[in-house]
């Protein structure tokens, strides 16, 4: 990907509302990881739920993917990706998660980024999700988005 690409990169590039589900039934984090990657193969953007899900959670087992306030943004590079993209979930009930603020979590930021990707894109999109996950207003909007639009708009935000 070359360099103009990237600057002007957008998380709208990578995320539709086929993919918010903000009404996910797990109460377990493998089961919330389980549920957004249903919907990642459900829509073609990975080949292989197995090979996937393994990438995700040898990811898990690196290091906290849990950022506090309630959100985590668990990722696998794999082989597995069609497409790379973001599926994000929000629980009914808060589901156990290791956290940087020990609590548990209700919105999920799945990235799923092609290997051939793994530097630039991958890169972006963590750096663009930080950034807007560093504004407490943001996080708190967040939480209350009931729709999928407004999830959307919400991280396909320039982050200021």
């Amino acid at each position: 990907m070359d360099q103009h690409l990237t600057e002007n990169f957008s998380i709208a590039n990578v995320i539709t509302e086929d993919l918010v589900n903000l009404e996910l039934q797990a109460t377990t984090k493998e089961d919330a990881i389980k549920e957004l990657t249903a919907l990642l193969y459900q829509h073609n953007l990975i080949t292989d739920v197995a090979g996937f899900l393994e990438d995700v959670f040898n990811r898990e087992k690196e290091g906290m993917t849990g950022l506090g306030q309630g959100i985590a943004i668990p990722h696998g590079k794999s082989d597995c990706v069609t497409k790379t993209s973001l599926v994000v979930g929000k629980t009914a009930q808060p589901v156990p998660w290791e956290s940087l603020d020990d609590e548990p979590v209700s919105i999920i930021i799945l990235f799923a980024v092609r290997n051939v990707e793994a530097n630039t894109l991958h890169i972006k999109l963590l750096q663009k999700v930080a950034m807007l996950l560093a504004d407490e207003t943001f996080i708190e909007e967040l939480h209350h988005a009931t729709t999928k639009e407004k999830m959307i708009e919400l991280l396909s935000k320039e982050p200021e």
